[in-house]
């Protein structure tokens, strides 16, 4: 076994010339640091004298020429053996990216209302291929509407079970005890006022308008959204897709309508469900923490409550069931070919959807308000 310490690497430099003498190795790091440093920067270097050489020299010469110019000196040094040549490259092309990214640019008001700039643009070119996705969606359903051949019954049955039926338990649960807390809230404030009677109102009013079909297209938007986006997003990175088109079956017909019909047919079951459960949290706290019986919670909302906030509470659902289904579908037609991308657009689906609902609702509740409903 060779002596390495017989043959200390050094760096030689000879009419303008730089030459790596020696063996670089670990043992010898010390002195060849010193070498670099004096250096500090070099241009090119000669490699012919090169001895032996593991990752450690080879690191110090990254350092001293930079991985792109070693890699083209690695290349054409003629007394380099296949073995020198691969390791100088390896840890040229390790050393390339650095183990810690580089800090973040500092922080301007310029570069801060830049980020906005792009964050606005994105957000535009995202609602515009929403708006166009609908479009897609709508054209296809009547043109598919008018050729009952073309219906998928037994998909359309699965994904109501999928939205609808296997949601009622998780639906009816949340809107009864936010029923229940709400009542709690209203008697709480109402009590100071001697109007704990009001909480009845208060309640019913809150469930038929806004609660009972706010929770069930939130929920919805989480539990199916991003179920619908899996699923088709998966069936794009295994090219299932593609496979459909290639059979002259159109995936909008097979994929995205059947589910667009179970939402449309599902949320206004669920938000019927909701309202009812909400109502029922509420009676059962106003029974038992304010001794209003059932009969006489029944009596006031027959009595003091319109129907049309039952009729403007259900009248929301089919609008946030196709937004919720629409984007759902659509980030899964965006997915790519990877795990990760996938769940990237599941997760923007669910923000998205929770997003549309809530400024949508917001928009319907001024226009109600303007028209005095």
């Amino acid at each position: 076994m060779p002596d390495t310490a017989s043959r200390p690497g050094k760096l030689d430099q000879e009419a303008h010339r730089l030459r790596a003498v020696g063996d670089w190795t670990l043992p010898h790091y010390a002195q060849l640091r010193n070498d670099v440093i004096r250096v500090h920067e070099a241009r090119t270097i000669d490699l012919e004298r090169l001895g032996d050489l593991d990752t450690a020299g080879a690191a110090l010469l990254v350092d001293l020429l930079g991985p792109e110019t070693l890699r083209e000196i690695a290349e054409g040094a003629r007394g380099l053996t296949h073995e020198r040549r691969a390791m100088l490259m390896a840890v040229a092309d390790a050393m390339r990216d650095p183990l810690f990214p580089p800090p973040a640019p500092r922080t301007t008001p310029l570069t801060a209302l830049a980020g906005l700039g792009l964050a606005v643009e994105r957000l535009g070119r995202q609602q515009l291929a929403l708006l166009g996705f609908i479009g897609f969606t709508l054209s296809s359903l009547l043109g598919t509407l008018l050729r009952p051949r073309r219906w998928r019954l037994t998909a359309l049955v699965a994904h109501i079970q999928q939205t609808g039926l296997n949601a009622i338990p998780i639906v009816a649960l949340l809107t009864f005890l936010v029923g229940a807390v709400v009542a709690f809230l209203g008697a709480t404030v109402l009590r100071d006022f001697g109007a704990t009677l009001y909480t009845v109102n208060l309640v019913t009013y809150s469930f038929l308008r806004e609660f009972g079909v706010l929770l069930a297209a939130i929920l919805l938007a989480g539990r199916t959204a991003s179920a619908f986006t899996a699923q088709i997003g998966s069936m794009k990175a295994n090219e299932e897709l593609d496979a459909l088109r290639a059979q002259g079956l159109s995936p909008m017909e097979l994929l995205v309508l059947p589910r667009v019909l179970a939402m449309l047919l599902s949320l206004p079951v669920l938000t019927l469900v909701g309202m009812l459960s909400g109502m029922v949290g509420g009676a059962l706290v106003c029974a038992l923490a304010l001794d209003i019986s059932t009969t006489q919670f029944l009596t006031i909302l027959q009595r003091d409550i319109p129907l049309r906030h039952f009729l403007v509470g259900l009248g929301k659902a089919p609008l946030f069931a196709f937004v919720i289904a629409a984007i759902g579908c659509l980030e899964g037609m965006k997915a790519g070919a990877s795990a990760q991308s996938v769940g990237e657009h599941t997760t923007s689906s669910v923000v998205q959807s929770i997003f549309m609902i809530i400024l949508l609702d917001a928009l319907a509740a001024l226009f109600f308000m303007e028209m005095g409903w």
